[in-house]
């Protein structure tokens, strides 16, 4: 991308930068036609080279310009790139923006875990979902996808009560995995557990009760969904009833973990248990 194609703006009331004002207090995620805000160049690069949504735009400090001219050469023609001063940027977005990195990317239409099972349905081989259940945490979330894409997992589901991995929290937070990880969203906790089931995936209720069987103990399945819930409640009785029990053994005294933590050591030991010969 040549320099020359990036557009100055000195003005914070531009309109063409209507969907960066205020990010702090806006929810660009929900209704028709949503939009979500990219933060740095990591999550950037990673939308460019590797996401699964369309850009609509970019927005950066002037300064920023000249060190990521290589990455800017991949951006499409068609995704306009607004510059302007650090001051002018600042006062756009509401607060000190110090990576100077934004862009502005198109949501699109998201599926129901049912119908994303009923349209990816796999004919052979493993698979591995993680599946959340009421995570209105971003930090969670966004934790989460990053667990996921490390430990292998085909795809995240959540249901309704999840918030949106495409807050630009979480997917800072997911170090840019919820841009490209196969996710769907929506419905209640019980209807995606019986999708999944219907669609041949054995489902692991996590939870630290002392009558779930133990993580080790039990043949890692061809096709498994591991549930988490919320920090704090966990997972609703009639999830855990619906599922297979399982808990991770811990110290004496201590029972629980950060959601995001439970969920990693889950997803490590089904993926060590796949990669072993």
């Amino acid at each position: 991308m040549a320099m020359h194609m990036a557009m100055e703006v000195d003005q914070a009331d531009d309109p063409r930068l209507q969907a960066y004002t205020s990010i702090r207090e806006k929810d660009l995620t929900s209704g028709h036609g949503a939009r979500f805000i990219i933060e740095g160049k990591v999550t950037l690069e990673t939308a460019l080279r590797r996401g699964r949504f369309k850009l609509e735009s970019l927005f950066l400090a002037a300064s920023r310009l000249e060190p990521l001219a290589d990455l800017l050469a991949e951006v499409p023609a068609d995704v306009p790139v607004y510059v302007a001063p650090q001051d002018v940027m600042d006062t756009v977005v509401g607060f000190p923006m110090h990576r100077g990195v934004l862009a502005c990317g198109i949501k699109g239409e998201i599926p129901f875990p049912a119908n994303f099972l009923d349209a990816d349905a796999k004919t052979g081989g493993p698979s591995t979902l993680l599946m959340l259940s009421g995570l209105s945490n971003h930090d969670n979330v966004g934790a989460c996808f990053r667990n996921a894409a490390a430990f292998g997992a085909d795809a995240v589901l959540m249901d309704g009560q999840c918030c949106d991995p495409l807050y630009r929290k979480a997917i800072r937070v997911s170090s840019g995995a919820s841009l490209w990880l196969p996710y769907a969203h929506g419905g209640t906790g019980a209807d995606m557990v019986h999708a999944a089931q219907a669609a041949g995936y054995e489902v692991w209720a996590m939870t630290p009760r002392a009558k779930a069987q133990t993580l080790g103990t039990l043949r890692v399945p061809e096709k498994l969904a591991i549930l988490l819930g919320a920090e704090g409640p966990g997972l609703p009785d009639d999830l855990i009833a619906a599922a297979t029990p399982v808990r991770i053994p811990m110290s004496s005294g201590f029972d629980s973990v950060n959601v995001a933590t439970a969920g990693a050591i889950t997803l490590a030991h089904v993926f060590g248990a796949r990669e072993s010969p």
